[in-house]
């Protein structure tokens, strides 16, 4: 038998761990390691028994302010992923004038793709 008690399960869990449990002994396994392949799929999918919500010792404004902190996170990213999409865009020439401005060096021996590279770059 499985270790440990399964009064933490819902009755969810419990139904699912005993279909699993019934299918694998039509299957010819044993009862024992039936059970034993049936709460470690449950566990494995459910991440075990009742879990407490996430972040239940939170205050309301800890909340709001993880919120927004992520929020400001994703805009950026959004901002910054429009940015490298419009570069390729841009005609070589374009990108020339914006890597003369970064004084990126050997930029007129550069193709397009080496220009957007450079560009992208931390250094850029």
């Amino acid at each position: 038998m499985a270790q440990g008690s399964k009064a933490k399960y819902t009755e969810k869990q419990k139904h699912k761990a005993e279909h699993i449990e019934e299918s694998y002994e039509k299957k010819g396994v044993s009862a024992k390691k039936a059970e034993q392949i049936a709460w470690a799929t449950v566990n494995k999918q459910s991440g075990g028994g009742e879990r407490s919500g996430s972040g239940t010792k939170k205050s309301a404004k800890a909340k709001a302010n993880d919120r927004h902190d992520s929020a400001q996170k994703a805009a950026e990213t959004r901002k910054k992923a429009k940015k490298q999409g419009s570069l390729e865009k841009q005609t070589r020439e374009s990108l020339l004038e914006i890597a003369r401005a970064h004084h990126i060096p050997g930029r007129s021996h550069m193709k397009k793709q080496d220009l957007i590279a450079a560009l992208r770059s931390p250094r850029a």
